[in-house]
């Protein structure tokens, strides 16, 4: 038999405590400094879109008589009652006995105000000009949410300064009766 040698190699270590090796940690902290900017730019960009919006309205001077006089050439009166919509300038009654309460669509509604404005320019007649022209606006009691603001929005859009939310008045109302047997 062949004999192998076989070398161990033996080397000897020191006995004692092993020191801790203390590496020095680093943390990058520009992905969360980043983070930080893009939260911030959200809740701000959030925040300016859901601020809310109202539109001014204009309330009328406090008198004792507890009603306001409109002068007859001034006044033009919007009553939605659910899709249709009708309207008459000046007072009711003289407009229904001339039959001159006129259906309409909201796409008309602008001419109708435009006209109306038009009309009232000449302020050698109309001493208060365009701007004294009053929209009473009567919704029924089927008028849908849509047509109010369709109207106050055309409001807005023709400069219409003064205009008023009312209630109908029993003539108006049996009139719509009459007319559309509802």
């Amino acid at each position: 038999m062949a004999s192998t040698d076989i070398q161990i190699e033996t080397t000897k270590k020191r006995a004692g405590v092993k020191r801790m090796r203390k590496n020095n940690m680093r943390i990058d902290m520009t992905p969360m400094v980043d983070l930080g900017f893009l939260l911030i730019t959200f809740f701000v960009f959030t925040a300016e879109l859901s601020t809310l919006t109202a539109m001014d309205i204009a309330m009328p001077k406090d008198s004792n008589k507890g009603e306001s006089e409109i002068g007859e050439s001034y006044a033009l009166t919007i009553i939605p009652n659910g899709e249709k919509m009708f309207y008459y300038e000046g007072f009711f009654d003289k407009a229904k006995k001339e039959n001159k309460v006129f259906e309409i669509t909201a796409t008309d509604l602008r001419k109708v105000i435009i006209k109306k404005k038009n009309r009232l320019s000449n302020k050698a007649i109309y001493k208060e000009g365009r701007e004294g022209l009053m929209l009473m606006l009567k919704p029924t009691e089927i008028a849908n949410y849509k047509s109010v603001i369709d109207v106050l929005d055309e409001c807005t859009i023709g400069e219409v300064k003064k205009y008023a939310l009312m209630k109908l008045s029993t003539e108006e109302k049996n009139w719509l009766k009459e007319k559309y047997r509802t």
